[in-house]
C-alpha cells in the first residue's frame, strides 16, 4: 500500500494536473461513431498526385459519390496507402468531432470517395510500435517529426520521459499515435472538441491490476487544449499528454517505477 500511495503521489507530480472529481462517473466513449454531425460550405476540389495512408482503426469506406449515405464500394483497412486524385479543400463535414471533406481516391484499382479526417500524409504506427523507430521513419518524408527521451531517477525509482513532435496540428492524428506508441488504451474514442471546459472519462475495462486509468480533457471555447491520459497501479504510474503547438502536436510520455 506504501508503494501505491508513493506511486500514484509521483504520478500525480509527473502531470501537474489537478483532476475533476465531479467528472468521474463518466463512463468509457466508444470509437464506433461515423455519424454524419453537420455539412457546411461549398465543395472546393484540388487535383493531386499525392499519397495518403488510412488512420480510422476500422478501417475507411471507400464510396462511389462524395458523401456518406452513397454505396461503399469496399472497405479500406486500417494503413492502407491510397493515390490521392483529388482532395476537398473546405471542411464540409464533422464527423464525431472530427472535420473534413470527401477526397477522390484510387484504391485497387478501384476509384471512389473517402472521408480525409480518416486520411493522413502521416504512416499511422502499428499498435506497440518503438516510438523511436516510428519517428526515424517518419523523417524520411517528414522533417519535421523528432523523438527525445530523458531517463533518470534511481536504480530502485528508475524515470523516463519521452517528448514526439508530430509534423501535423491535428488532433486526433497526435491522439490516433498516441494510443498505438503509448499505450492509450484504443477504446477510448477521440475527445470531441466541444463539451466541457474539463472532463474526465474513466476506463471502465481497465484490468483489475490498474487502479487508475482516466483520460482527462482541457478545453476553451470548444476547442482542445490538453488531453491527458493518467495511469497507475501497484508500483507503477504513467501519464501521456497532447497539445499543440502551432503547426505541430506535442506527445509527452512519463513513466516512474517504484
Amino acid at each position: 500500500m506504501k508503494n501505491t500511495i508513493k506511486t500514484i503521489a509521483a504520478v500525480a507530480f509527473l502531470t501537474l494536473f489537478v483532476g475533476c472529481k465531479e467528472d468521474k462517473n463518466e463512463v468509457l466513449e466508444t470509437q464506433n461513431s461515423t455519424e454524419l454531425i453537420n455539412t457546411v460550405g461549398e465543395t472546393t476540389q484540388t487535383v493531386t498526385d499525392d499519397y495518403m495512408y488510412v488512420t480510422a482503426a476500422s478501417g475507411l469506406s471507400l464510396r462511389e459519390f462524395s458523401n456518406l449515405d452513397s454505396e461503399k464500394l469496399a472497405i479500406m483497412p486500417y494503413g492502407t496507402k491510397l493515390k490521392v486524385i483529388s482532395v476537398e479543400e473546405n471542411e464540409t463535414m464533422n464527423v464525431s468531432g472530427i472535420k473534413g471533406g470527401m477526397n477522390e481516391v484510387e484504391y485497387n484499382n478501384k476509384k471512389g470517395f473517402a472521408f480525409n479526417g480518416y486520411l493522413s500524409t502521416l504512416f499511422p504506427p502499428e499498435k506497440n510500435g518503438q516510438a523511436e523507430q516510428y519517428i526515424e521513419d517518419l523523417k524520411a518524408t517528414h522533417a519535421g517529426a523528432s523523438y527525445n527521451r530523458v531517463v533518470g531517477g534511481t536504480a530502485s525509482n528508475p524515470t523516463e520521459a519521452v517528448t514526439v513532435i508530430l509534423p501535423t496540428n491535428k488532433w486526433h492524428e497526435a491522439f490516433s499515435i498516441a494510443q498505438r506508441l503509448f499505450d492509450v488504451p484504443t477504446n477510448f474514442a477521440f475527445p470531441n472538441p466541444k463539451g466541457r471546459d474539463n472532463q474526465t472519462i474513466n476506463n471502465t475495462k481497465k484490468p483489475a491490476f490498474i487502479f487508475v486509468s482516466d483520460l482527462k480533457i482541457e478545453r476553451s471555447n470548444n476547442e482542445l487544449q490538453k488531453i491527458t491520459f493518467l495511469q497507475a497501479g501497484e508500483g507503477y504510474g504513467k501519464t501521456v499528454t497532447i497539445t499543440n503547438e502551432g503547426e505541430t502536436m506535442k506527445i509527452e510520455s512519463s513513466s516512474v517505477a517504484d
